[in-house]
């Protein structure tokens, strides 16, 4: 990919002129109808010190409404980075729909250059940069990925120059002169990196940077083109979609229109896929003297391990899922009960507002993991998409088929970064619902807890049931398992979620 590159090319200063004006008047355009389209597009910035970074993104950004971009530098990771995983903080700065964000070096800092001790990492950097862009870009993101070329000669050249004037001395680092120094097995490490991460979704570009006048030319064909394609692509899939509507709810012919076959075809649950809930064993129960007595030896024991999650920095991430009424609420508070108030947080996930809409779904759950010694638990959470979002048809048959392995790879990505995650269900059957729903409507301080929504859910309870089932199933991995919490008893379900999270932080934890 780069021993290969002519980076002798060239372009002369008036064909120079006339092509920059040109694309700088497609460029505005491009940008216009991206925001208008709400196509959300990220430009990465790779390459060689001193290849001129700097310099294309100057010249890219002078066509563009400062109003509709951002430019972000990703150095060395902050101190309070560093308490995140990994990919945290570059899914903080995906833009929101129409938006566009540029980046002067990336993600690609864990496969391109050398991390410094106690910044946070990866076990496959390959995998996980792969599966965060491929996310992004099957939800619509745009992604231009361009690496800048110099040769060894030339690079050492321009280092010497920047360190001769004493007003840019500072920006050549005892690294950029080894990168020099070992241009060779740097250029074969480069070569590898570009090559296992140059696929489908996101490819790379090689910008011959000798020659400023074409590394800029090349810059604005390969922005201009790729968003003038994004665009007619978005145009194509906006009448496909519209023709489909039409067909939809267009009744067949001969068929009177109020007999027309419903637009959601399934009602009611068949069977046919394995059921986990059909196994659990709702009637358990436990005495009121020994639920006391083993849920306080139990919050003890949590609050000394919430002190030590804090000392040894390990953060935790709790997600609690369950039918309506299932008794969420109540868990939680028992659970959160003896920790100290400023190591945790409890994170309800309500319908997405304005912002977190114009985001891929996971990017505010992104925002809410925890820091390093810091709790999160999630009232509900990312598994809407496959729950919720599927049901009631707030997004498409693809995009929930494709958020299981989404969540399996954010998952993964979470406990690889050192997060202790545990995931809850809480399992009721239909009867105790109606019972509990009942109850709420007829206590005068509960009546705020009930909704018509919640009644509206229970009609497609089987839909739902099929939807968890597939659920757990598809999302129960050895390193993030499900627990099914069996909550018909309330005292049984509450101890069950405060004795499971206290063994799985004794686990984890160096207790000696």
């Amino acid at each position: 990919m780069l021993k290969k590159i002519d980076l002798l090319k060239k372009i002369d200063k008036d064909s120079y002129k006339e092509a920059i004006a040109g694309l700088e008047l497609r460029l505005s355009e491009a940008q216009r109808i991206c925001r208008a389209e709400g196509i959300p597009v990220m430009i990465v910035f790779e390459g060689w010190s001193a290849a001129g970074k700097g310099s294309r993104i100057g010249k890219l950004i002078s066509s563009l409404d400062p109003r509709g971009f951002e430019v972000f530098t990703m150095q060395t990771p902050s101190e309070e980075e560093c308490l995140y995983p990994y990919m945290w903080r570059f899914w903080m700065h995906t833009p929101a729909a129409g938006r566009i964000n540029i980046f002067d070096r990336s993600w690609y800092r864990a496969v391109l250059r050398d991390t410094k001790e106690g910044e946070p990492s990866m076990s496959d950097p390959i995998r996980d940069i792969i599966s965060f862009e491929r996310q992004l870009a099957d939800a619509g993101m745009v992604i231009i990925k361009l690496f800048l070329h110099l040769s060894r000669k030339s690079q050492k050249k321009r280092l010497r120059a920047l360190m001769k004037n004493p007003q840019t001395k500072w920006r050549v680092t005892k690294s950029d002169r080894n990168q020099n120094r070992n241009y060779n097995k740097i250029l074969d490490h480069f070569e590898q990196s570009l090559q296992k991460t140059d696929h489908d979704r996101a490819k790379w570009t090689v910008i011959e940077a000798e020659d400023a006048r074409f590394a800029d030319v090349k810059v604005y064909q390969t922005v201009v083109e790729t968003l003038e394609e994004a665009v007619r692509a978005a145009k194509k899939r906006a009448a496909s979609s519209a023709a489909v509507e039409t067909a939809a709810e267009t009744p067949p012919a001969n068929v009177p229109a109020a007999d027309a076959p419903a637009a959601d075809g399934a009602q009611s649950y068949t069977g046919t896929r394995s059921s986990v809930l059909a196994g659990i064993d709702l009637n358990v129960e436990i005495t009121p003297d020994e639920y006391r007595s083993r849920l306080k030896k139990a919050q003890a024991s949590l609050s000394e391990l919430h002190n030590a999650m804090y000392r040894q920095r390990v953060p935790a991430a709790i997600v609690f899922e369950g039918w309506d009424a299932a008794g969420k609420g109540g868990a939680i508070k028992r659970l959160v009960a003896p920790l100290d108030p400023r190591g945790y947080e409890v994170s309800p996930s309500a319908a997405p507002n304005d912002i977190e809409r114009a985001h891929h779904y996971l990017w505010r759950y992104w925002n809410k993991i925890p820091k390093a010694g810091h709790l999160t638990v999630f009232d509900r959470s990312w598994y809407g998409r496959v729950m919720v979002e599927r049901v009631e048809g707030f997004c498409t048959q693809e995009e929930w088929r494709r958020a299981f392995k989404e969540i399996n790879d954010f998952e993964e990505q979470l406990v690889e970064g050192g997060v202790a995650l545990v995931k809850f269900w809480l399992h009721i059957d239909s009867d105790e619902q109606y019972r509990r729903f009942e109850g709420r409507m007829n206590t005068p301080e509960k009546r705020w807890k009930i909704t018509d929504e919640d009644w509206r859910n229970r009609e497609k309870w089987n839909q739902y049931i099929e939807a968890v089932d597939e659920m757990l199933l598809r999302t129960s991995t050895a390193y993030a398992p499900w627990t099914v919490i069996e909550a018909n008893d309330k005292p049984y379900a509450r101890l069950k979620v405060v004795e499971t999270f206290q063994k799985k932080l004794e686990r984890r934890l160096d207790l000696s």
